[in-house]
């Protein structure tokens, strides 16, 4: 959710302040641009220089720079539209009266007052202060004004008493933020479920059948349905690809069997499931338990299909949408929709082997997306980004029919 978003952040003057070095840090990683904006009093309770160390741009506390004998002025203007999100953390409660009441005395309220993008505050405060009607007020204020609160929690004080009025901590301000952020997307509140890349089926412990896919097709979808709002279960065979977003549980596996039993141990919670994964047709009936010696003549070996997993989730489907994909060299509308019928999918994507630049361990693909009504649509050549967009479109315009 914040991956690529410009998150301005103020600073008021309060000793959770300190805790802002951590926040940035937990932002920073989350995938975001932070630039930090911090009144005077706060600079004594956490350093500007830590804070732009950490953000990697320079902490604003003036209207205006002397430097050098030259004076440049901080556009709080500038900075309100750079932002895409606003966060005032912690939210004093001198700051949330000023914030409430239009009072513009400093860089921050200047820039908050700009502010066009959603704004989030943190109060943090004594317990007495914070329970005090002039807070509430304030605190009611701001959030009739549309900006949104992140609940200050319970606990030990800088008072030294116990009680309610302490900053979120910051690992769940960004989990607060993330959340909010989701609400209203396509996928809120929806389960994914992806399957990516090869299976490995074993022949001895050294040598295995397997599949040129990389994976990256399955994992784009993934990470576009994290986007969108959903809670991903992405199921991997073997491959060097990794993610890590927020909203997407990765579950490595080697064989089709493991990737049967982990697609059934998630399949009942699901309300979508992408089969993107090219899993082998068979495998060896028998696994060698030592490495096979080469011999003269040739080798032989016996082979069993594996669990089909598309079939059995098809079969077990209630109110799941399901999707494969089918790979194919010749008849391929035809192979492709006896796969989606006999599946009982809701749709189906189509690559051809033909068609350049499609189908395994290259950067685009070129699909042709079937549903179960036969509503066909032919897409160009794109990148798998791209693709994965395209697909989750079509699925999305269907579920929302």
């Amino acid at each position: 959710m914040l991956s690529g978003k410009n998150i301005l952040l103020g600073v008021s003057g309060g000793i959770a302040a300190y805790k802002t070095a951590f926040l940035v840090r937990l932002l920073i990683k989350a995938g975001a641009q932070v630039k930090v904006v911090m009144t005077q009093s706060a600079s004594s309770f956490v350093s500007p220089l830590t804070l732009s160390t950490l953000s990697k741009n320079p902490v604003l506390m003036d209207f205006v720079n002397e430097e050098d004998g030259s004076l440049s002025w901080n556009n709080h203007v500038e900075l309100g539209l750079w932002a895409d999100v606003m966060l005032i953390a912690p939210a004093t409660a001198n700051t949330l009266s000023k914030m409430a009441n239009g009072t513009c005395d400093n860089l921050l309220l200047a820039t908050y007052l700009s502010a066009k993008c959603p704004v989030y505050f943190a109060p943090a405060m004594d317990l007495d202060m914070y329970k005090h009607s002039s807070t509430k007020n304030s605190l009611d204020k701001l959030q009739s004004f549309g900006n949104t609160m992140i609940p200050a929690e319970s606990g030990e004080l800088a008072s030294g008493l116990h009680g309610e009025g302490r900053m979120a901590e910051p690992e769940h301000i960004v989990a607060f933020i993330q959340e909010d952020l989701r609400k209203g997307l396509p996928l809120s509140e929806k389960k994914v479920l992806i399957t990516a890349g090869p299976t490995h089926e074993a022949i001895d412990p050294v040598r295995f059948l397997g599949n040129r896919s990389t994976g990256t097709m399955g994992f784009e979808l993934a990470k576009k349905a994290a986007d969108l709002g959903a809670s991903v279960i992405l199921v991997s065979g073997p491959t060097h690809l990794n993610i890590e977003h927020y909203n997407i549980q990765l579950i490595r596996v080697t064989s089709a069997q493991d990737m049967y039993e982990a697609c059934h141990e998630h399949y009942s919670n699901t309300d979508i499931a992408i089969c993107a994964a090219a899993v082998a047709d068979y495998r060896p009936k028998t696994i060698a338990s030592e490495k096979l010696k080469k011999q003269e003549g040739d080798m032989k070996i016996e082979l069993e299909r594996t669990p089909d997993i598309l079939m059995s989730l098809g079969e077990a489907k209630k109110n799941q949408f399901l999707v494969g994909f089918a790979l194919e060299t010749q008849n391929e509308l035809e192979n492709a929709k006896g796969k989606l019928q006999r599946k009982h999918l809701d749709g189906i994507v189509l690559n051809s082997l033909k068609d350049d630049g499609a189908g395994f361990g290259g950067s685009t693909n070129k699909i042709t997306f079937i549903d179960k009504n036969s509503e066909i649509k032919t897409f160009d050549l794109k990148t798998k980004s791209e693709v994965a967009s395209d697909i989750w479109e079509e699925i999305i315009s269907r579920i929302h029919a």
